[in-house]
């Protein structure tokens, strides 16, 4: 099996080096919470005043009564008078749903969480609704509010009333349950675990409100999320139909809640992956990836760039599905994290086989990654400087001189030397043992000596000898001793610059040909 696994990407690294390269990626690109989908919402009331009496104000002209106190508003919920126990639950919703610092841990102290569960049971809509309302915008808290919800026994009754003939009960029982299980493994499972999944689809079945399935959709995709463990993969793949069927939504937030539910399911292994690409959701993602709001094109994106680091099958799905064609677009976008995104779908392309990698090269996607090395922003340039090592562990030998003699990659590549990054350092010094190995082979190593020479990449490497990280010091004194000991000039063999590349002449009857053999 693991040979099996490793056949899949890049013969030169095993799958848990890719898999981790992965992840380190993922993680950085997901601190920026901006460009992520939110995982908790509070129901906020924009109409909400304090029902707490104010001192030297005067009294409410309105028949709603005004508190005293948390105590008070308590004792009213604990009432037998229907009237006195409804007005008293909307007055704690009302707090709870303020846009600003809602006295979340003031009323759990006070104990509402219990009571409002309790609610949830009652024969009148009404009060389920400002119950459930309430105990949303506590779920919607830290971590240990949540659990507070969570723990009361909250769970399976807002499952139950997902099916409420009351819409605006059933809706925000939906909204209930994302919070919960947007808050991590934990909650997110013990959803699961009362048929959430299966209760959605039932209700799925009948034409529903637009506000109700943005919810819904957002509640799948946070029972997709999280992951140490991942959630149970018969739920998922239970729900895959339908949020395949979400991605060709004409409305945005379904749009964008569809698609970064599929970005988690591919997020895992690659049994979920293939979920996916059954499911039928690849060609869906693909036309995202042209979509003009960036909030649809980002998930549509990662969910791909995840996609092209299964196996080789997997990733000429996606090449069939004509990803390629965006991807330039993508490359050139004016947001930093996507140009991010392309390259680093771009490098796990170039991971795969030389079939995989002439689809970029066909697709001329090269020329835009030298462009992103050139005067991209670090993170997008270190990116594409995967792409290029990849190709030279992974390409053939025609490939890699295509990328040196025609596309003109190498100064661009070794100017990235520079950078104080190590883990980018080694990219490149790595790139460049392939590189120097395979002039090495041709035998043309001395020609290409002196063109690493001449643009001023023997100097950077010889100054990364002085180099802090233990690694980069003994790659590149290995580097030097290996190809740079005693090696002679040759004034007839130095490359003539043309037009930014380096031009190889091995036979002067057919110049402006780059290397020939």
């Amino acid at each position: 099996m693991e040979n099996r696994l490793k056949s899949y990407k890049n013969s030169s690294k095993s799958v848990s080096d890719i898999r981790n390269r992965r992840n380190d990626v993922t993680i950085e690109l997901r601190k920026t919470k901006k460009d992520d989908q939110m995982n908790k919402r509070r129901n906020i009331d924009v109409n909400a005043t304090s029902p707490l009496k104010e001192h030297n104000s005067p009294a409410s002209p309105t028949n709603q009564p005004l508190y005293s106190s948390l105590e008070e508003i308590i004792v009213h919920m604990r009432s037998d008078e229907p009237t006195l126990v409804h007005r008293a639950t909307q007055a704690a919703r009302k707090m709870l749903s303020q846009e600003r610092n809602p006295p979340i841990d003031s009323l759990i102290v006070h104990g509402i969480v219990p009571i409002c569960v309790q609610f949830l049971d009652a024969t009148s809509s009404d009060l389920q609704f400002e119950a459930a309302w309430a105990l949303t915008n506590i779920a919607s808290g830290t971590s240990e509010q949540t659990l507070t919800v969570a723990k009361a026994g909250a769970i399976p009754k807002f499952v139950n009333l997902l099916k409420s003939d009351s819409i605006n009960v059933a809706e925000q029982s939906v909204w209930a349950l994302g919070n919960i299980a947007g808050d991590g493994s934990l909650t997110r499972d013990e959803v699961l675990k009362h048929s959430t999944a299966e209760v959605l689809l039932e209700i799925l079945r009948k034409d529903q409100p637009l506000s109700f399935l943005r919810n819904i959709v957002w509640l799948m995709s946070n029972l997709c999320r999280n992951k140490n463990p991942a959630p149970p993969a018969d739920k998922v793949k239970l729900m895959l139909p339908a949020l395949a069927q979400f991605l060709c939504h004409p409305d945005v937030q379904i749009l964008t809640d569809a698609a970064w539910a599929i970005s988690y399911v591919t997020d895992e292994d690659g049994d979920r992956i293939q979920a996916v690409i059954d499911a039928g959701c690849v060609p869906s993602l693909v036309r995202l990836l042209d979509h003009n709001e960036n909030s649809i094109v980002v998930p549509a994106l990662r969910s791909v760039g995840n996609i092209v680091t299964g196996s080789d099958s997997q990733t000429d799905t996606v090449l069939g599905a004509g990803a390629l064609k965006h991807m330039r677009k993508l490359l050139r976008s004016s947001r930093n994290n996507i140009v991010k995104e392309a390259a680093w779908t771009i490098s796990n392309i170039t991971a795969g086989n030389p079939n995989q990698i002439q689809h970029v090269i066909d697709e001329g996607l090269f020329e835009d990654i030298v462009e992103v090395l050139q005067g991209g922003e670090f993170r997008s340039q270190k990116e594409a400087a995967w792409v290029i090592t990849n190709v030279t562990s992974s390409g053939t030998d025609q490939q890699i001189f295509h990328l040196i003699d025609t596309v003109g990659v190498l100064k661009p590549f070794c100017d990235l030397m520079a950078s104080n990054d190590a883990r980018c350092v080694l990219v490149i010094l790595s790139g460049l043992k392939n590189l120097f190995a395979l002039a090495d082979k041709r035998g043309f190593l001395e020609k290409f000596s002196i063109a690493f020479e001449g643009i001023g990449a023997l100097d950077m490497l010889e100054q990364l000898q002085e180099h802090d990280n233990k690694e980069v010091y003994q790659q590149v004194l290995h580097m030097i001793e290996t190809y740079f000991n005693d090696n002679g000039e040759a004034e007839n063999l130095a490359p003539k610059d043309v037009g930014g590349t380096l031009e190889f002449n091995t036979n002067n009857t057919t110049p402006n040909r780059g290397f020939q053999f």
